[in-house]
């Protein structure tokens, strides 16, 4: 797969806006990234996907480079562990509505918030 030619952070819209030479744009919103993140902790260990909740206003603290097939992010809530290869940023584009609303219907059905919950 092909790196990105430019990858941005717009802190300010919370999205990260990735670009491929073939003029593939996509616009990730953080809260996306982090709730499809590829770490083992989202993913569930080979066993069902978490349902990740209360992200809505995640950001973006550091990226980091991880070799010459992906990037690592460091997201504001803690979570650091999801390795982000290019094709991997490539597939959550392509499915970006449909994982969406995927998340969106799982949320309801778990009467789950994309508000961070203060106790």
């Amino acid at each position: 797969m092909d790196a990105p030619t430019d990858i941005t952070l717009h802190q300010k819209s919370r999205v990260l806006e990735v670009e491929y030479a073939d003029g593939a744009v996509y616009k990730l919103p953080l809260e996306y990234l982090r709730v499809y993140s590829p770490s083992a902790e989202v993913r569930g260990h080979g066993g069902p996907m978490q349902l990740v909740t209360g992200k809505r206003d995640v950001g973006v603290d550091k990226i980091e480079p991880v070799g010459n097939y992906a990037i690592q992010l460091h997201f504001d809530d803690g979570h650091n562990t999801g390795i982000f290869s290019w094709a991997g940023l490539r597939e959550l584009g392509d499915a970006y509505e449909a994982n969406w609303n995927d998340y969106l219907e799982r949320l309801q059905a778990a009467e789950a918030s994309r508000d961070k919950l203060w106790h």
